[in-house]
């Protein structure tokens, strides 16, 4: 139970929210609204689940939202140009992981702070793409939205597909002998080199895993809109690290899983259709937000102090 009290006091605060929202605010629980949050929020738990494998590695990256709007627009360009959907997709994924592996490079092979790295990059790709596009938006073919499905069949399908990759990765990372290396670099990189595993590879890998997976990201949002704008992940990373980190994976490394993860976006998530059903000014949406990250944060240094007692 100790083990995973933070998966448990997260689902128990979103339960709380929805009981709340259940009494309060009935109109909430409406299935299309629901399905279009589900829909909007699909991609940033791609995104989740690979910053996951980064934390646990002892690492981060602050740069998931500039690689996040780089591959969408470019991704946008090529579909713009008449590529086929399956061409975009793999072009979409394939640019993420090549800046995943940027970033990669630099923290696993040379060794830099990844959060300095990680920081630069952000930067340098967020001011190159708004120097390329000037703000500009990228127009798509009718043929790409919701991957050539109806809007109601093309959500369905976006919904559906993140919960099983969620699952399918949540259970590779446990069961896997390659998801059991991240967590033994994570914990102690010392003793897993002695072990004959090494840091560095299993670090770049997780880069790599997770600049693919902000491709694949960039892709989902790309089928839900007739355009694309060079701003779409301004702000993700936030998003995504709060999820993560309020679902119960230690900043410090070495130990949490997919499913808090899950369980923290969907209490992030439902913060601000709550204070709009209930009619609160929306500027306490980042307030309480930062108040549940700073709780999880100090939940965290609470553990590890008691654990070193």
């Amino acid at each position: 139970m100790n083990r995973y009290f933070r998966e448990l006091s997260v689902t128990g605060a979103l339960a709380i929210i929805l009981l709340g929202l259940a009494a309060f605010a009935p109109a909430f629980f409406q299935p299309q609204p629901l399905l279009s949050l589900a829909t909007r929020e699909a991609p940033t738990l791609i995104v989740a689940g690979g910053m996951a494998l980064v934390i646990i590695t002892r690492q981060i990256d602050i740069s998931v939202g500039s690689q996040f709007s780089v591959s969408g627009i470019c991704a946008g360009l090529l579909a713009a140009r008449g590529w086929p959907l399956p061409l975009v997709l793999i072009a979409a994924i394939s640019i993420g992981a090549l800046l995943g592996a940027l970033n990669g490079l630099l923290v696993a092979g040379l060794r830099l702070p990844s959060i300095v790295v990680t920081l630069a990059t952000m930067v340098t790709l967020r001011q190159g793409l708004n120097l390329v596009r000037q703000g500009e938006f990228v127009n798509l073919p009718d043929s790409i939205q919701w991957f050539g499905l109806s809007q109601a069949a093309g959500q369905w399908a976006l919904v559906i597909f993140t919960l099983l990759f969620t699952v399918g990765l949540g259970v590779a990372l446990r069961h896997i002998a390659a998801g059991r290396l991240v967590y033994a670099v994570g914990t102690d990189a010392e003793a897993a080199r002695l072990a004959g595993i090494s840091p560095q590879r299993v670090t770049f890998c997780a880069f790599v895993c997770l600049g693919g997976l902000t491709g694949l990201a960039a892709m989902m949002n790309l089928v839900q809109s007739p355009q694309i704008q060079p701003l779409s992940g301004q702000g993700m990373e936030l998003k995504v690290i709060a999820a993560v980190v309020v679902g119960g994976v230690a900043i410090s490394g070495g130990r949490g899983n997919l499913w808090g993860a899950l369980a923290g976006l969907m209490l992030l998530a439902c913060i601000a259709p709550a204070l709009t059903h209930l009619h609160v000014e929306a500027y306490w949406e980042k307030a309480i937000q930062g108040g549940i990250i700073l709780l999880a944060v100090m939940a965290d240094g609470w553990r590890a102090r008691k654990g070193g007692r």
